[in-house]
């Protein structure tokens, strides 16, 4: 989780490009002009899958043999941890 930080006006005009950087990476910012809160920056939501689009999805996908996967799981997995 990401904590909210503080950043001036001025702080968004000089270092505009550093500031939504760190937005786009999850950061939160409250925008302050003259020690008062005016605004908040913070990453847009993405708009999740319809159920038809995943059903779509799975569709495309090769059938999958279970003994199969769980030897492929059993070769990478070290069973001592």
């Amino acid at each position: 989780m990401t904590l909210t930080q503080t950043v001036t006006v001025r702080d968004v005009r000089n270092q505009g490009g550093r500031v939504l950087d760190e937005v786009a990476r999850g950061s939160t910012f409250i925008v302050t002009r003259d020690g008062a809160p005016i605004a908040e920056l913070r990453p847009i939501r993405r708009k999740g899958l319809s159920a038809a689009e995943l059903i779509a999805r799975r569709r495309m996908l090769p059938d999958m043999e279970p003994d199969t996967l769980r030897r492929d799981i059993d070769m990478i997995v070290d069973m001592t941890l």
